[in-house]
């Protein structure tokens, strides 16, 4: 089991109780080949807050984007040659898009690598508490819209899950929370952690929606959020 800090509240200790095992295979059927993807890191925090209880936080990139216009996603990018690691590239991400002080953040653990092959990453989530959390905002207004903190409670209920149909065929778990269309890796990544962290509520898949207008994947370059088989 991954070290526990002592103001961790209680309700992530069943998701903290299984990352160390967690496996690729848990989120995605893809495995990297060998020596393939541009390594990358994203943030994926979970916070609280008096008003809505636990939560996670997202980004919505800008609608004028080449890649991902207007897709939420987790803080993150590919690694900078002066990284030290995956976390630090997922701060430094974070810091440089929403203006996360990463003195703020508890890491808890690295999940496990996963490959995207539309665009070529090979990303690793950093799991992480907000254990003091502050105002945030879009650093980069061509690149981030709009941040926002998605209560759990509401990724979880079931009005608000349904699958997503990509024009490439791609068919995946997605979230409509907050005037947000949560879909592709980022969505990918949410459901399993939901799952595992035993707060998923039982729910209807049959309803499926055609993504409107969804630009076909960029092969390379762009944010590592592209979809998750």
């Amino acid at each position: 089991m991954v070290e526990r800090p002592a103001d961790l509240p209680d309700w992530l200790d069943p998701l903290l109780g299984r990352v160390a095992s967690l496996r690729t295979e848990d989120f995605s059927a893809l495995q990297a080949p060998a020596g393939a993807g541009r390594p990358s890191a994203v943030l994926v925090l979970f916070g609280e807050s008096d008003e809505a209880g636990p939560d996670l936080l997202v980004l919505q990139r800008a609608a004028t984007m080449r890649n991902h216009a207007g897709q939420p996603a987790f803080p993150g990018g590919g690694t900078d040659p002066d990284d030290a690691d995956a976390v630090a590239t997922a701060l430094r991400e974070a810091r440089e898009e929403v203006g996360l002080d990463p003195a703020s953040v508890e890491v808890l653990a690295r999940l496990p690598e996963l490959y995207i092959p539309v665009s070529s990453f090979v990303v690793t989530p950093v799991l992480a508490w907000w254990r003091r959390p502050h105002p945030v905002h879009p650093c980069q207004p061509a690149e981030v819209a709009h941040v926002a903190r998605l209560p759990i409670s509401e990724l979880v209920d079931p009005e608000n899950r349904i699958r997503v149909r990509h024009r490439s065929g791609w068919i995946g778990p997605a979230f409509q929370v907050r005037g947000m269309l949560v879909w592709g890796f980022t969505a990918g990544v949410i459901s399993t952690l939901l799952d595992i962290g035993g707060w998923s509520r039982p729910w209807q898949p049959g309803r499926l929606v055609e993504l409107p207008d969804a630009p076909v994947p960029a092969t390379r370059g762009g944010a590592p959020d592209e979809v998750l088989p």
